[in-house]
């Protein structure tokens, strides 16, 4: 399949109730409206294609982008290159998922999730919070700078109910994400969960809930997971 035929395929797969979903959560204009489910079916399809992957996420359009994020391979995409997608991100779902799985899987995950994080445009210093989520998750410790995630969880603790509206959301992920996959930082994670407490977030309008980072980070230490990497974080 060609870029589009992608697209046609696209917009004869959105749907105006779905559509109106994303759009209750923040999503943009720029949108047809297609379920997740479909757009797995459709990256089966042209699994592998790279640069068609990047040609999907330079259209702008939300369902084009979140299709790249799952066919893209963040291990061959230059620095370049996710900072275009972390600029041009067309809402949060995209910033947090499809831009975050690129970069975390690639080898500059670290580096400019730290940009990110410092950025004063929200959407890309979510991108930032949520790669170095996804990083933490997929390397071994050894691996980690343990000190460096020491400090950002300081940092959250300290900031998290002043910083915007998003970031606030993915700050307490962050805190879940360290308590649950990094093992020398459990208990460090659970004790900025509790400190923080419950987080506030404005969803628009929709049901959707902060989850409470103590409760997540004791059902993954129940459950026997804490500390089990990841093999990817793309959903």
């Amino acid at each position: 399949m060609e870029l589009a035929e992608v697209m046609a395929e696209l917009e004869k797969l959105g749907s105006e109730p779905i559509r109106r979903i994303f759009k209750n959560h923040g999503g943009p204009d720029a949108m047809f409206g297609v379920k997740v489910g479909d757009l797995k079916t459709i990256a089966k399809k042209i699994k592998g294609k790279q640069e068609l992957a990047l040609a999907l996420y330079d259209t702008g359009v939300s369902d084009a982008q979140y299709l790249a994020g799952i066919v893209a391979d963040g291990r061959k995409m230059t620095r370049e290159q996710l900072e275009r997608w972390a600029a041009n991100a067309s809402w949060h779902m995209i910033a947090e998922y499809p831009v975050a799985w690129m970069a975390a899987e690639g080898p500059y995950g670290r580096e400019v999730a730290l940009k990110w994080i410092e950025s004063p445009a929200e959407l890309v210093a979510c991108a930032g919070w949520t790669t170095y989520a996804g990083w933490v998750a997929l390397r071994p410790d050894a691996e980690l700078d343990t000190a460096e995630i020491e400090g950002l969880l300081d940092r959250i603790a300290a900031g998290i109910h002043g910083a915007p509206n998003r970031v606030r959301y993915v700050m307490n992920g962050f805190v879940i994400a360290v308590g649950g996959y990094v093992k020398p930082l459990t208990a460090k994670a659970r004790a900025v969960a509790e400190r923080i407490g419950k987080v506030d977030v404005s969803f628009g309008d929709t049901a959707c809930k902060v989850p409470l980072a103590t409760e997540y980070i004791a059902k993954m230490e129940a459950s026997g997971k804490a500390g089990a990497k990841r093999k990817t974080i793309k959903c």
